[in-house]
């Protein structure tokens, strides 16, 4: 099957609706820095939790997630707790609110107010702004071949060569596909900002979902005439040590994946994944796409709920199209074409194979077009995560603190069109430059977790533990897999000593360091109103206001988070069970998620406006904010 006229059409219509989108919203955009970096704190919570799911709706992602489905079956769920998918629930229940109220524009603006001004504070400032700027340099360099390769598919060169008046090498094709189609991206984002980046989301969000349900529902109709040949136990969450699922007899090459990911000994690998899960969900978000929905909310209020959103809106159709097309792969598995170059079976063509025969004409144009529009979001907002830092924590603190708002739009402009090309050089390079920039990328992420974690919780940890936690965590990140000892190890199975490494640099740069100013702690403490370890500051802040109240919902936001994650399960459970038509496992698992949601009702929800004291003074926050005339809208 080809693409028909009606699926380019609507192609061809989706990317004409999100350039004009852009073009909309440049001039609210052009209004001052916030209107353009967080969409003036105007856009509702319920637009940005679409958003931030849309954006996660990608393509890598996606093709991942059907691979896992196919060969891991309902214990597939567990998987995404690498990233880990659960953080979205700390968030809601604490730590979007916190990251809210700190009123920054971006993570490393967030460091001045945490840590006050010094030589120290400058080097941890600068370490969080090269960590994002490489994080999004490296997504848009690669997203947009695999972007590219994705459209190969549907798309071949052979049609499309007699209209193009140049040559393109067989080998740059992917990469000619990427750019005509980031391009969109760009114009809608560059010139619209924030607010652009939102309403096109929506609009994807809204398209994804119309394809899901075609797919879900082709999938159960297919079910009545047909049975799955799997293994046994493919069909339960369940798991003990061992992951005890043989592919034998059915696809032997299965069974080779399995032992290729390193995923044999599954209740070793969860209990791992779960430690690192709690540890990187209570250090709170990197600096990305996310944060910047987080800091675009108009209240944090509006924070928690936008992150509790999230879920309630991504998981149940992500599922639905994931567990739709597993299906209908699974059943006519014979008819698809997944060799890899290698000759062995490459599982990550599910997705692509299972769009391409299964998908009905018009369907498959939607789909088509949700997916390419779940990488231009998220290439769009990892685009304005970088304008983000290079604007606001580069131009206007250390190059023109006193900018007008026509300089800085323009500078926007520039900062988003460089970001681009280095990206697109970077990507044509990427045979060569592959494996540094995903080395220097996992190596951040490695030595990202300690640092940020003591940050929120710890009154002592100051601006150079930061530093040289950060700096302990990454360097043996970076050493490690060139290491004979460590070849081939999964990098979750070092994490253990990667957080202790990590712990020794924060610790032993915090003590070696006099504290943060107590003006500082006291100014960030009765803003942001963390739990934790804080007690010295506690008592200063009491001492001069009596009335204050400290938060104490420590064991809440515990609870609360267990029974999140519990609801979280259930809502990724449903589309399983609906499309496999297991109606008593759905009822039971729809009743977990209405106690979940009763009782999150009460303990979480209802609190949400009790738990915001009366502001406070400001914390402190850069020099520019107080010097620019670009202030928050």
């Amino acid at each position: 099957m080809t693409l028909s006229l009606l699926d380019i059409s609507i192609i061809v219509l989706y990317l004409v609706a999100v350039a004009s989108i852009g073009l909309f919203m440049k001039k609210r955009a052009q209004g001052n820095k916030d209107a353009y970096l967080l969409g003036g704190h105007t856009l509702p919570w319920y637009a940005l939790g679409v958003s931030n799911a849309s954006g996660m709706f990608d393509i890598s992602g996606t093709m991942w997630m059907v691979m896992l489905a196919f060969v891991y079956g309902f214990k597939s769920i567990w998987i995404p707790w690498l990233w880990p998918s659960f953080n979205q629930v700390f968030l809601m229940m604490f730590m979007a609110a916190w990251l809210r109220r700190s009123n920054v524009t971006t993570g490393a603006e967030w460091m001045l107010t945490r840590f006050g001004r010094g030589k120290d504070v400058n080097a941890s400032h600068t370490i969080v702004v090269v960590f994002a700027l490489l994080s999004c340099l490296g997504f848009l360099a690669y997203g947009f071949i695999g972007l590219g390769k994705f459209v190969e598919i549907f798309i071949p060169w052979a049609s499309v060569q007699p209209y193009i008046p140049f040559t393109v090498a067989p080998e740059f094709v992917p990469h000619f596909y990427g750019l005509l189609f980031t391009s969109f991206a760009v114009f809608y984002s560059i010139l619209g900002g924030m607010a652009s980046i939102v309403w096109a989301d929506v609009l994807q969000y809204v398209i994804m979902t119309i394809g899901a349900i075609v797919i879900g529902v082709m999938a159960m109709n297919n079910l009545e005439t047909a049975s799955l040949n799997v293994p046994a136990n493919w069909d339960t969450p369940f798991f003990g040590m061992q992951l005890d699922l043989d592919w034998s007899g059915i696809i032997e090459d299965a069974n080779a994946k399995i032992m290729a990911d390193g995923y044999t000994f599954f209740g070793v690998f969860f209990m791992l994944m779960l430690f690192k899960g709690v540890l990187a969900s209570l250090a709170g978000p990197t600096p990305s796409y996310d944060m910047q929905k987080i800091l675009s909310t108009r209240s944090p209020q509006d924070a928690a709920k936008m992150s509790g959103f999230v879920s309630l809106v991504l998981i149940p159709t992500r599922y639905l199209m994931i567990v739709g097309f597993t299906v209908l792969a699974l059943l006519n598995y014979n008819t698809l074409n997944l060799q890899g170059a290698n000759g062995t079976t490459d599982f990550e063509q599910i997705l692509p194979a299972a769009i391409l025969n299964f998908a009905p004409a018009g369907i498959m144009g939607l789909i088509l077009a949700g997916l390419l529009a779940a990488f231009i979001g998220t290439f769009a907002g990892t685009l304005n995560a970088a304008q983000a830092y290079l604007v606001n924590d580069i131009y206007l603190r250390y190059v023109n603190k006193d900018a007008s708002n026509t300089q800085v739009t323009r500078m926007n402009y520039g900062t988003g069109i460089v970001v681009v090309l280095v990206s697109v050089v970077l990507g044509f390079l990427a045979r060569d430059v592959n494996s540094l920039l995903q080395w220097i990328v996992s190596g951040l992420y490695g030595g990202y977790i300690a640092s940020n974690l003591l940050k929120w919780y710890w009154w002592r940890f100051n601006s150079s533990g930061f530093f040289w936690g950060m700096l302990a965590g990454i360097a043996p990140a970076l050493i490690f897999p060139l290491l004979p000892y460590f070849q081939g190890v999964l990098p979750l199975n070092y994490f253990p000593l990667l957080l202790v490494l990590s712990l020794i640099g924060s610790i032993a740069g915090t003590l070696l360091a006099p504290p943060t100013p107590m003006e500082t702690l006291k100014a960030f403490y009765k803003n942001v109103r963390p739990w934790g370890f804080w007690k010295p500051v506690k008592e200063a802040v009491m001492q001069e206001d009596p009335t204050f109240q400290p938060n104490k919902s420590f064991w809440l936001d515990a609870f609360n988070v267990v029974v999140g994650i519990v609801g979280q399960m259930s809502l990724t459970l449903l589309p399983f069970y609906l499309v496999m038509s297991m109606y008593t496992e759905l009822a039971i698992v729809l009743a977990v998620l209405v106690v979940c949601g009763t009782i999150l009702k009460q303990t979480w929800w209802n609190k949400l406006d009790s738990n915001e004291a009366p502001p406070t003074s400001s914390t402190p926050l850069p020099e520019n904010r107080g010097k620019s005339n670009m202030k928050a809208a």
